[in-house]
């Protein structure tokens, strides 16, 4: 049961770093269509921002001018949060790798394995509530944005949604704390 357990929260730890930084790396957390004949769909991310012609599929990418330069504080929030949380939740991930029963590496010392596997789901917490904060963040602050247009009126045809970024940095935060919670929880 154990060794089912561990294996159990290792592939949902993985597969939630890995959306992690798909959505740290990607350039889609918010979307918005510039007019209302959605002739073209912008992706604005952590680091560029995209515009895609609808009727003929091209697509341009603008770069932030510099990683130090001035930023919104959206931005610069949400990269911190989610580069702390990729790098703890790759901490995480090796350090669970280590204590897993079916791993050889200190196979004659279990209660240091167990203890191995305990470190890595309180890591791996620490790390799915900084990529939530970040993720939902980012997501409050685009529904302010899109709350004061409206709220003055200002309607241009605009109109503000959650990338698919933003939604698959909340699901593999959301996957690494549940992984957490069967490692240092359900673990006996």
């Amino acid at each position: 049961m154990s060794a089912a357990l561990q294996v159990t929260a290792f592939g949902l730890a993985l597969l939630s770093t890995l959306f992690l930084l798909l959505a740290t790396c990607t350039d889609c957390w918010m979307v918005n269509a510039d007019d209302s004949l959605e002739v073209s769909h912008k992706c604005r991310g952590l680091w560029r921002e995209c515009v895609t012609n609808m009727q003929d599929g091209v697509r341009t990418c603008d770069q932030y001018d510099s990683i130090l330069a001035d930023h919104p504080v959206k931005i610069v929030v949400t990269r911190t949060l989610m580069i702390t949380a990729d790098l703890l939740a790759g901490l995480a991930l090796a350090t669970l790798v280590l204590g897993l029963d079916c791993v050889t590496f200190l196979k004659e010392h279990p209660c240091v394995k167990l203890k191995m596997c305990y470190g890595a789901g309180v890591i791996l917490s620490a790390g799915s509530i900084l990529g939530l904060i970040g993720s939902v963040w980012y997501a409050v602050d685009v529904y302010v944005e899109r709350a004061m247009l409206v709220s003055h009126n200002i309607f241009l045809g605009v109109h503000y949604d959650f990338g698919w970024s933003c939604w698959l940095g909340m699901a593999g935060s959301t996957g690494c704390f549940v992984a957490s919670v069967l490692l240092t929880c359900c673990l006996y």
